[in-house]
């Protein structure tokens, strides 16, 4: 189950100058400027909505993650709170798990969550604190699941610690419980965090279609529902979530559930998510179905995308496809005929460029030029990209739009297209621009 040295070394490129400068005390409230394992451990286990999390270290570590990302929930609120141990000097020279055992009693009789996740951190990482066995003996003694994560932040980036959370998941939870009822029509969502409220506009799709969702990993999850996942029909993984692809696999060999790499974004990914989803299923009356969903819902589309399109055509777009969370309203804004410009600040991983040639073809260019200066020369009518480009786009005068973990909309599916018009439409043609443009009272 241990992560090989291969899959650790898949990582994002990062420059020599990012290398040297990056530090875990740097707090990410943005949720874009932390990269290290125990922040994609958080990403991944937090959405699970009804469990407590609980981070073992100094409590600085504890702003690496909490309000970077809005992954909403339809239920309990018990994930938004905030636990740590708060070590300090005297735990680091004698060691904090007895103050972690003590910690995790306290939380369960306060709060009385469904179950506890304790993360390490680098400090006590580098102690030796032994959380594992402190999270045993503290489940003993409160009847309550305490699942270990042990990926501190110095084994290595985001996705490394993506997949050691997985690890866990499969090592602790998964399996561990049996559902109701079972039906043919079972399936997994793995990769999706609910950023915005992308899982509710799945999962009306799929109920319409007669698809249960008996897992979703772990966007507005309950612990329970991850407790049964193992007897799923099939796993549909988020395209984007790579590294999550490792535990689909091991899913597929001890559970036998085969699992697709899909997206839920664009019309024309989301009508081959669908169609592929019933195929594994195998019923022909499924796939009927999922034909007539297809039609009606596109059908639905265009005719809301009329007030849209003739002030959306033509318009040209400018993304920093830097920031990857760009990704989920690329092929919406292509289905809306508008022109996309591409630029990046960093070196594009292969991946990304596998992306981009799907998106664009092969005559796709990107743009290595600095933004202020691709503004000057191509005049675009809207730059999309994170928001340390907000003040060019000011001083530019041109609609700047940050899509990003902090997004309150929903990208997903057919109501995810209408979103993305919508607020396209909004920033493009909103009065402000007309008055910025003109000329001081004064000139």
């Amino acid at each position: 189950m241990k992560t090989s040295q291969e899959e650790i070394n898949d990582q994002p490129y990062k420059s020599e100058t990012e290398q040297n400068n990056h530090s875990c005390t740097q707090l990410s409230q943005l949720g874009d400027n932390c990269d290290c394992a125990f922040d994609g451990a958080m990403i991944t286990l937090v959405p699970i909505t009804d469990a407590a999390h609980l981070v073992h270290g100094p409590n600085g570590c504890i702003g690496n993650y909490w309000g970077g990302r809005d992954s909403l929930s339809s239920g309990s609120l018990m994930y938004k709170n905030c636990f740590t141990s708060d070590m300090d000097e005297s735990d680091i020279i004698f060691g904090g798990a007895k103050k972690l055992y003590r910690g995790i009693l306290e939380l369960q009789r306060r709060y009385k969550p469904a179950a506890i996740f304790v993360y390490s951190t680098c400090v006590s990482a580098l102690i030796g604190d032994d959380i594992n066995g402190a999270c045993r003996e503290a489940a003993e003694i409160i009847g309550t699941p305490v699942i270990p994560v042990d990926a501190p932040g110095f084994v290595g980036h985001r996705n490394q610690g993506i997949r050691l959370a997985s690890e866990a998941l499969l090592e602790y939870v998964i399996g561990t419980a049996e559902p109701d009822t079972t039906t043919l029509h079972d399936i997994n969502l793995i990769g999706e965090y609910n950023i915005g409220g992308d899982i509710w506009n799945i999962l009306p799709m799929l109920e319409e279609l007669g698809i249960r969702v008996l897992a979703k990993i772990t966007g507005d999850a309950r612990y329970q529902e991850i407790c049964y996942a193992h007897r799923a029909k099939l796993n549909v993984v988020n395209s984007s979530a790579k590294a999550m692809l490792k535990m689909a696999r091991q899913m597929e060999e001890r559970f036998h559930i085969p699992y697709i790499t899909e997206s839920f974004y664009g019309i024309e990914h989301l009508n081959r998510c669908l169609r592929n989803i019933a195929a594994k299923l195998g019923e022909t009356e499924l796939q009927v179905r999922t034909e007539n969903l297809i039609n009606s819902e596109t059908t639905a589309l265009n005719n809301q995308l009329d007030f849209y399109l003739p002030s959306l055509q033509g318009k040209r777009i400018l993304i920093d496809i830097t920031n990857l969370n760009n990704w989920a309203i690329v092929s919406a804004i292509q289905y809306l005929e508008m022109e996309v410009l591409l630029t990046s600040t960093n070196k594009i991983t292969q991946d990304n460029q596998r992306k981009i040639k799907g998106l664009f073809g092969d005559n796709a260019k990107i743009l290595e030029i600095e933004i202020s200066q691709l503004i000057t020369e191509f005049k675009p009518d809207l730059l999309i990209a994170s928001n340390h480009y907000q003040a060019t786009a000011m001083k530019t005068k041109i609609p700047f739009l940050d899509i990003n973990q902090e997004r309150k909309n929903a990208y997903t599916g057919y109501a995810g297209i209408i979103s993305v018009a919508q607020e396209l439409y909004t920033t493009l043609h909103s009065p402000v621009w007309e008055q910025v443009r003109r000329p001081a009272p004064w000139e």
